[in-house]
């Protein structure tokens, strides 16, 4: 270990470290908007709550029209509010259509709803094989440096996904055959970083709101039909 006049320098650089992370993996997930509410009891997921999986999702793989894996059930149709036609995502919609004649606005939403439950839960567990085909290569680097860190640290992730109260297109857009539609979580979640030790770190064990941007993006062209994660932030 290094050191002046006997000080661990060292460990000031291992702290200066930490904060970076948390810094910014606070930017990756998300912040708190001010309402939390008590810590609610654990309940068993029961095995009714498993959804069913699009035919597409069966061929395809992780893709967000439809993602293989286990998630919460959609909303019923119309549950959600879709941009209006005329607005300029509705216009931006109605141009994908022309290009990929197999796009639905809804059907997106729920697959974008399934897709942001695996990303937060498989980003806490540090599972990276989950995470690798539903983020873009700058934005799995990010997620990947945090899980290693975190790794490195000794550190373990807790986060719960209670509820996503709201999932909702902010825009969209077509640059020739790529895609990107912004949707914006509001989601309650239990969030806590716990030490090498099992005691927490940062977070609570409250159930905060916390609201998200994500972009997903897609070449339209493209017989991967796959729609990845290419920035997430606070809103």
């Amino acid at each position: 270990m290094s050191s002046s006049g006997g000080f661990p320098l060292d460990l000031v650089l291992f702290g200066m470290i930490a904060a970076f992370l948390v810094l910014r993996l606070r930017s990756i997930l998300g912040r708190r908007t001010g309402f939390e509410r008590p810590p609610e009891p654990q309940m068993p997921a029961s095995p009714n709550a498993q959804p069913t999986v699009s035919p597409r999702s069966a061929a395809d793989g992780h893709v967000i029209e439809g993602v293989a894996e286990p998630v919460a059930p959609a909303p019923a149709a119309g549950a959600r509010p879709l941009p209006d036609p005329a607005s300029p995502p509705g216009q931006a919609f109605g141009r994908m259509q022309h290009i990929d004649h197999s796009f639905d606005a809804a059907r997106f939403l729920d697959g974008a709803e399934a897709a942001f439950r695996i990303i937060v839960t498989a980003f806490a567990a540090g599972d990276r094989a989950r995470l690798r085909p539903l983020l873009a290569d700058d934005t799995y680097g990010a997620f990947a440096a945090a899980i290693t860190a975190r790794e490195t640290a000794g550190e373990t992730q807790r986060t719960e996904i209670h509820a996503i109260e709201a999932a909702t297109i902010e825009t969209a857009d077509l640059r020739g055959s790529i895609a990107d539609v912004v949707v914006r979580f509001v989601s309650d979640q239990v969030n806590m970083t716990l030490g090498s030790d099992g005691n927490p770190m940062m977070g609570t064990d409250a159930v905060t709101e916390i609201t998200d941007q994500w972009t997903f993006e897609r070449d339209l062209t493209s017989s991967d039909p796959t729609w990845r994660l290419v920035a997430a932030r606070s809103a």
